[in-house]
């Protein structure tokens, strides 16, 4: 890495990219931990790179920036902008009325590219830019009311014992914000439509077996003090938090890959891991039993339609 007055140069794979004012503080302690400058988040995104950058590749992405910190104004970016690199990766898919043309991070590169543009969280799609309309990974997103992480654990065993019993792999990831989400890996072989339907045909399976402690209900006024199973980021131009992005929030808490027998640590919880650990946590390949096995959903739509009478 190299310094020159208020940029500093850090090498990202086969590129060097600059990365300026990295002293500029983006997170503040808020009472939850150190502050975290624009340097510390370029070297966390260079430190996790090969564990994230599998989750990343070949998928459109909503960047979520905070130019000035968590304290000054979000950007939601869909469009990738003019003065991007011209070496950064982008794809333009269909909208309903006309088209968005997305980044999408490859490399290491970009990913530091990103950091340096104060972009903290990436949102991925669920399909990729060459099969935009067919998904490859299916979600679950557990909402508890409020930061009792005990009512998230048990939802999450209660969903992933109804998906082995319709045999699909799934995996684990702290959000970094208040739940869990539970991904299952598809093989891409179904359109939005079918893979939400089936979501929510589980979820509203899962609520009539617990009516007491879940709910599929969107509004919030209808939900009391349930957890929410929120499926509704299967459908298509919705994203869902990348595996390994760093979330907007005090003390800088990262989305993080989990095995089911950590479910039962009761250090886990939402915000477990920060830019500090969570590259520790990358090392012992959590999700390495369920990547690559992509499941079509024909056979367990036939389980669950069994299951529901």
């Amino acid at each position: 890495m190299s310094a020159d007055g208020d940029v500093r140069t850090v090498r990202a794979g086969r590129r060097s990219v600059e990365v300026h004012r990295p002293d500029k503080v983006l997170f503040t302690g808020g009472g939850e931990g150190k502050e975290y400058t624009k340097g510390d988040l370029v070297d966390y995104y260079r430190s996790v790179a090969e564990f994230m950058l599998p989750h990343l590749r070949g998928r459109p992405l909503m960047l979520e920036r905070h130019p000035d910190g968590l304290d000054g104004p979000r950007f939601m970016q869909k469009n990738t902008p003019e003065h991007y690199p011209e070496w950064i990766r982008r794809v333009e898919v269909p909208k309903e009325d006309g088209t968005v043309c997305h980044t999408v991070c490859d490399d290491s590169a970009t990913l530091a590219y990103l950091a340096d543009q104060a972009c903290l969280t990436l949102h991925r799609w669920l399909s990729k830019a060459d099969a935009v309309d067919r998904p490859d990974v299916m979600i679950f997103d557990l909402d508890p009311p409020g930061d009792d992480f005990e009512t998230v654990r048990q939802a999450a065993r209660w969903l992933g014992e109804l998906l082995d019993e319709v045999r699909l792999p799934s995996a684990l990831m702290t959000t970094g914000s208040r739940g869990l989400h539970v991904v299952v890996p598809l093989d891409g072989q179904h359109d939005f439509d079918e893979v939400r339907a089936f979501a929510r045909d589980a979820a509203e399976l899962l609520a009539a077996d617990h009516p007491d402690r879940l709910t599929t209900a969107a509004r919030k006024k209808d939900r009391g003090d349930r957890l929410y199973l929120d499926v509704q980021r299967n459908a298509y131009a919705q994203t869902a938090v990348a595996p390994f992005a760093v979330r907007a929030r005090p003390g800088a808490p990262v989305a993080t890959p989990v095995t089911w027998e950590q479910l039962d640590d009761p250090a886990l919880g939402p915000r477990r891991w920060t830019v500090d650990d969570a590259v520790e946590q990358a090392r012992t390949h959590p999700w390495s039993s369920v990547i690559g096995r992509g499941r079509a959903l024909g056979p367990a739509r036939r389980r669950l339609d069994a299951l529901r009478g």
